[in-house]
């Protein structure tokens, strides 16, 4: 019998179970996870900026109720002892609510390829997609034997609403923090720092429709030379893989209070290994989330003029657009975005934008170049439209004309409805 308890000790001992241990002490935490992440017992109640400051973390958002910070990290980054390829903070109110750090995937690990490829480069390709698939179970076993070792064995649990969104994870609990570590097959590892009490719920999330129609009209900006544009919608920085498609999806719908997260969107829509997403997969995907939460999805067919675009935009809603992302395009918006700053004259500057509506309707568009972005302005005195793209800071505020819109869309927009 004496054997049998100790075999029994040796296997607890063995599985690393804190049986009899103390908890580990914030300090503890943060000598294992190789970060200052923790100023005391209690990460909730610091400040959301001193906590990205002492990680290191750059702004990336700013809104009047939200923010978020994001590091895409050097290679030698180590959380937990594994490569974390994205680093996010969200914060509300100035106060952190969870962390995301996603690690090996399928979007940041794997190039993005477009177009046929030949014999040697098919090769790498391949090599390439074995090792991502691999390097995503090795950092599960790194984070689960890190997180087991500091605070004993987890519980299964499931985190996220909706039948495409929500993940099977491993929760190890800590002092009302809840680590939840999830590995899709062939998708991503990612770890959420959350408070408990938001793990208990599963993530689940419902703002009254007050709130968010009270918010969503507030973020119209209407300034003196004819310019109204939502100013307070969240950036995502998609980063360098192609994932514009459900990096919008995410500014979309945590603009309207829907918790998102680009990573798992992508695994709903179905986004090929380095990006490259169907807007009808991803519509489908987060489909089951953003009625959960109260929203609906639309698709209107929506003229891209100033006209067109104004009944949603008056009301605070971003328009969700499908086009091709040529270099002629963007080197239009990007002139065009740059001259125009400081524009006082509405009517002279109409009247210096007909060589480029001339240019705009020759503009063709490229298969290879599918793109997602929003639609959160117009200016009807210049006849003008503003789009804003995922790709960061800078980003927010690019304006085009309604022939060059004409000239690349795919014919697709939605919008998220109260």
């Amino acid at each position: 019998m004496m054997r049998v308890i100790l075999t029994a000790f040796a296997l607890l001992f063995a599985l690393g179970l804190r049986v009899f241990a103390a908890p580990p002490t914030f300090q503890q935490i943060n000598e294992a996870c190789g970060a200052p992440l923790l100023a005391d017992e209690n990460l909730w109640d610091d400040d959301a900026e001193a906590v990205a400051a002492r990680l290191g973390w750059p702004r990336e958002s700013q809104t009047s109720h939200d923010s978020s910070y994001r590091l895409y990290p050097p290679p030698e980054a180590r959380f937990f002892g594994a490569r974390p390829y994205s680093q996010v903070l969200l914060a509300e109110d100035s106060k952190p609510v969870g962390l995301s750090l996603v690690f090996a995937n399928k979007g940041d690990a794997v190039t993005a390829v477009a177009g046929r490829l030949d014999n040697r480069a098919a090769r790498a390709r391949r090599t390439e997609l074995r090792e991502y698939q691999i390097a995503i179970g090795q950092d599960e076993k790194t984070l689960a034997d890190a997180l087991t070792a500091l605070l004993g064995a987890p519980s299964n649990d499931r985190f996220g609403q909706g039948r495409e969104t929500a993940e099977s994870v491993r929760r190890w609990n800590w002092n009302g923090h809840a680590f939840l570590l999830a590995a899709p097959r062939g998708e991503y590892v990612a770890l959420r720092i959350l408070p408990a009490d938001m793990a208990d719920t599963g993530g689940k999330s419902r703002v009254a429709d007050d709130i968010i129609r009270a918010r969503a009209l507030s973020r119209v900006e209407k300034r003196p030379n004819g310019d109204v544009v939502l100013r307070d919608i969240p950036m995502v920085n998609q980063g360098p893989k192609g994932y514009c498609v459900p990096a919008t999806w995410e500014r979309a719908m945590r603009s309207m209070g829907v918790p998102a997260d680009m990573y798992v969107l992508a695994m709903a829509g179905g986004t090929g290994a380095g990006g490259g997403t169907s807007v009808e997969d991803i519509t489908w995907g987060a489909r089951d989330a953003v009625t959960r939460a109260g929203r609906r999805m639309e698709s209107p067919s929506i003229k891209l003029t100033p006209e067109g675009v104004a009944k949603f935009i008056d009301r605070g809603l971003p328009i969700l657009w499908a086009l091709s992302s040529t270099d002629e395009f963007n080197a239009a918006a990007n002139t065009r975005t740059k001259a125009r700053l400081g524009m006082t004259d509405p009517a002279a500057w109409r009247a210096s934008l007909e060589d480029a509506r001339k240019a705009g309707k020759k503009m063709r568009p490229d298969k290879e170049s599918g793109h997602v972005c929003m639609i959160t302005g117009y200016n009807a005195a210049t006849d003008e439209i503003c789009i804003s793209d995922s790709w960061g800071p800078g980003f927010e505020e690019r304006w085009i004309t309604p022939e060059e819109a004409a000239a690349v869309t795919q014919g697709r927009c939605y919008v998220l409805e109260l």
